[in-house]
């Protein structure tokens, strides 16, 4: 109970009222004034009555103890029986804090938040949330209940208060085992980019967590693009190098894995993937044309106008028939180097393209087989056939009609038609969406002459008039044939009747050829957009049903392929999941990495008690796993302490409780109101009126 006032006039005003009447009552007395301490004591009474005196009693509740309880819930927290052991102890420190009512538990979850592409566990930013919004005398301790794995803990040293916001114990209860280990792989070093066939080097690097160092060797197994290519020995915890050549243009996916030992952590992470793009350097294209025609130029202005390509072009002016005698070294022509350049040199070339060529003697006739040899090997031919591809003197008749998908009949078809894309070539990539192919009849020209041959191999994806083969594309042992059953395509080039999409044809064609992968009639891929997994499936067959995705966690999906174009499937789908997702999808498969490679929430799995310890020493708080050997779940005991912790109990959690209280109201009782001043004020006058009747 405390006494305050109220007064209803200003302090000042009853200063001076207090300073006059001490005035009035000194010189009373001092003249000796019958009545004058009455009159003083009245004239006190009144002022005391002016300035209101109050008795106030303050009611107030004690508050509750905050208590914040951080539960990882991340990624690696999700393996072995970890989900387990958390959910068993929650629900026991539940009911033991259920036993202090002055204990507030705040339990705080903390997920991926699904936005980061390199996730992590941020448990002491999800603690500052949650204390936020109360004093930091009224937080009484924190627990936290993970794996150890958490990845920012603030600096104990020098100031543990400073850095948590608050004044109080820190306890961990860990997850997991002590004798955990796990091992892990990651690419320390790699190039985005290479040359076609050109030697690379990438480092590697594998790591034994919860071993000591120096416990042998490692097997990692090395696939490109799902073919196994190498097998290393690493040592675990020292870099090692390996040196590659990037097999193909565009996309390869390079696959680094580690097998499993019994009884570690996770597997998720035994697997790790690099993703390099194949530059194709000076590519080496040998076009030989039979004879000048019109559309000889226009394979020529298309293979010039790519600066990535160097093009070897002969065209055979002076064939062996028509010898007249005039001395070679009078002839300003250049000798045909066929030894040089089908035999010698063959190799070197990307892509051969025979532009209406036949055999006439100029080239001797084994080096056809060389020619179809190449091609076995990996090598790439396109015919482009005329007239004379149906002649005595037709290439088709030579050993080169080993790898060649058809075979002409001899009669060449005279009329106009509109080039038209197969079903097949609706849906393959090399066809696919040619501009004016939606239209019927097809927006461009037409032609007028196409080579009738016996029902193809491989795909026709271009028919001619009526059901004629007009492109057709076939695999032959490791390499690949086109063959271009007309020799109109200029009439394009030239704009007539409004021209065709010539440049895309022919570069779709010769891009196919040397195996581009965004080309392949049958292919799965996959890549990743931050935090947004896509899948596509090329097929020139029926729907590809389901894709079977794997997630890091090891929980498999199927997921539904949408259909966009024809012969395009595809799957978008943002991943609450972040690292290696294996994807398959009848005999394909493929791998793809989600969000950051270097994610620290993959760095390390095995549980731990060192990182929490340093600030829970700082704190007075304490460390304890939650499980023993036996997996069986034991909580240590929590001892509630008033005022400051000093020293800490490595077998208890100490509760620091708080002191602060809220108030709930105000009591007060003026002393001069009512019948009590009054009675006060009437006293004081009554004593002075019967001193002065005497």
């Amino acid at each position: 109970m405390t006494l305050t006032f109220a007064p209803f006039l200003p302090w000042i005003v009853i200063a001076v009222l207090a300073v006059a009447a001490l005035l009035l009552s000194f010189i009373g007395l001092w003249r000796g004034v019958r009545g004058a301490w009455l009159r003083g004591l009245a004239l006190a009474a009144l002022l005391a009555a002016i300035a209101n005196p109050l008795l106030t009693q303050e009611e107030r509740e004690p508050l509750s103890t905050i208590v914040p309880v951080i539960v990882d819930r991340s990624q690696s927290q999700d393996v072995q029986d970890r989900p387990q052991m958390t959910d068993t102890a929650l629900n026991a420190l539940k009911d033991r804090l259920s036993r202090f009512p002055r204990i507030e538990p705040r339990i705080v979850e903390v997920r991926d938040d699904g936005e980061s592409d390199s996730p992590s566990t941020q448990l002491f930013s999800a603690l500052s949330s949650a204390v936020s919004d109360v004093s930091p005398s009224r937080v009484g301790g924190a627990i936290f209940l993970s794996d150890g794995q958490i990845h920012d803990i603030p600096n104990a040293l020098p100031n543990a208060e400073q850095a948590l916001g608050f004044r109080a114990p820190v306890h961990g209860l860990i997850t997991g085992k002590a004798d955990e280990f796990d091992r892990r792989i990651e690419i320390v070093r790699a190039p985005r980019f290479g040359i076609v066939n050109e030697e690379q080097q990438l480092t590697l690097r594998v790591f034994d967590d919860g071993r000591p160092a120096g416990g042998g060797s490692a097997e990692v197994t090395v696939k490109m693009n799902g073919e196994e290519i190498a097998t290393l020995q690493a040592t675990p915890g020292q870099p090692t190098p390996f040196n590659f050549k990037v097999p193909r243009g565009g996309n390869n996916v390079m696959e680094f894995s580690v097998a499993e030992l019994p009884g570690e952590v996770t597997a998720a992470n035994n697997r790790a993937v690099h993703l390099i793009e194949g530059i194709r350097q000076n590519l080496r294209v040998l076009l030989v044309s039979g004879e000048p025609h019109a559309g000889e130029r226009a394979w020529r202005n298309l293979l010039k106008s790519d600066a990535s390509v160097d093009l070897v072009h002969f065209t055979i002016l002076r064939p062996p028939e028509k010898q007249d005698g005039t001395p070679i070294n009078e002839l300003s022509l250049i000798a045909f180097p066929t030894r040089e350049l089908f035999v010698e040199k063959i190799e070197d070339f990307d892509l051969i393209i025979f532009d209406r060529y036949q055999h006439r003697g100029v080239l001797p006739i084994l080096y056809y087989d060389y020619i179809a040899q190449y091609v076995e090997k990996g090598g790439a031919l396109l015919i482009a056939a005329g007239p004379e591809h149906a002649g005595q003197d037709s290439i088709a008749m030579t050993p080169l009609a080993s790898v060649l998908p058809a075979q002409p009949t001899g009669q060449v078809h005279q009329a106009a038609f509109y080039p038209r894309l197969s079903e097949a070539g609706k849906k393959h990539p090399v066809t696919r969406g040619l501009e004016g192919s939606g239209n019927e009849p097809p927006q461009w020209g037409r032609w007028f002459r196409t080579i009738s041959v016996d029902p193809p191999q491989g795909q026709t994806v271009m028919l001619g008039d009526g059901q004629d083969p007009l492109l057709v594309l076939n695999r032959q042992g490791e390499g690949r044939v086109a063959m271009l059953l007309s020799d109109q395509g200029w009439l394009w080039a030239r704009g007539f009747e409004g021209g065709g999409p010539h440049v895309a044809l022919y570069r779709r064609i010769a891009h196919w050829l040397m195996k581009e992968p965004e080309l392949e009639e049958e292919a799965l891929t996959a890549r990743a957009n931050g935090r947004t997994l896509q899948i596509t499936r090329q097929t020139i067959g029926d729907d590809p049903g389901q894709a079977s995705v794997r997630f890091p966690s090891g929980k498999t999906e199927n997921m539904a392929f949408t259909s966009t174009e024809p012969g395009l499937y595809r799957i978008e789908r943002r991943m609450d999941e972040t690292g290696l997702f294996e994807i398959k999808n009848g005999d394909f498969t493929t791998l793809v990495h989600v969000g950051a490679v270097d994610a620290p929430e993959f760095k390390a799995m095995i549980s731990t008690t060192e990182t929490l310890k340093p600030l829970a020493d700082a704190t007075k708080g304490s460390v304890h796993r939650v499980a023993d050997n036996s997996s069986r779940i034991a909580l240590p005991d929590i001892l509630p302490v008033r005022g400051d912790i000093r020293v800490a109990d490595e077998d208890r959690m100490l509760i620091r409780m708080t002191d602060e209280t809220v108030l709930k109201g105000v009591n007060t009782l003026p002393l001069f109101a009512g019948f009590a001043g009054l009675a006060a004020l009437l006293l004081a006058f009554s004593a002075l009126w019967w001193r002065e009747g005497r």
